[in-house]
């Protein structure tokens, strides 16, 4: 956490084999991890992967040229490339290098919103184009709406709230239930009141 602190969010030091684009690069939210879904873990782990893969470049093609066109041979005639190119990925897969891959997939929230309304645009068009070519009717107005005020929202971090879970809202004063209800004042073994939120 510590290499998050101090690194800066410009956007030639991205290191994410883009050339060093001028992108707008959005700042880290908070230096304390934040909570992200499956799917966002997963991108900010193929970041990392990507990284990892671009500083072990010339290992990663000698491995690869020594078991071009052998099947049975690889793993005796290649095995010293191979432990080079282990040891190089080992060397540079450490927790400063997820950080910094986290702090890249933060750093790219605006881009990746670009591109989702980018998409979303592009689909609402080809859709009204289809309903006009086989004569159907229109799409409800304020549901067009709802699709485009949905596609203006920021990506969400820190997750969805599980069935039958309890969100903290103030420290020991106040949980959501699933329903929604507010639970007020619950000490040990007190008996509390619920008020609908």
């Amino acid at each position: 956490m510590a290499a998050m602190a101090g690194s800066s969010n410009t956007a030639s030091g991205n290191g994410n084999g883009n050339g060093g684009s001028t992108e707008e690069r959005l700042p880290m939210p908070s230096n304390n991890p934040l909570p992200l879904s499956a799917s966002q873990e997963a991108q900010v782990r193929d970041i990392f992967y990507a990284r990892v893969r671009s500083k072990c470049a010339d290992e990663i093609k000698a491995f690869a040229d020594c078991a071009l066109g052998r099947t049975f041979s690889a793993p005796f005639l290649c095995r010293p490339p191979l432990h080079v190119m282990n040891s190089c990925m080992k060397s540079h897969a450490t927790p400063a290098e997820q950080d910094a891959a986290r702090e890249d997939w933060f750093a790219q929230r605006a881009q990746r919103a670009r591109e989702r309304e980018r998409k979303g645009r592009r689909k609402a068009e080809q859709e009204a184009f289809l309903r006009e070519w086989w004569g159907l009717p229109e799409k409800d107005r304020d549901e067009a709406r709802r699709e485009m005020e949905k596609l203006k929202r920021g990506e969400r971090m820190g997750g969805f709230l599980g069935p039958n879970r309890r969100r903290i809202i103030e420290r020991g004063v106040a949980v959501l239930d699933d329903e929604g209800e507010r639970m007020i004042g619950k000490k040990d073994g007190e008996d509390s009141g619920t008020a609908r939120r």
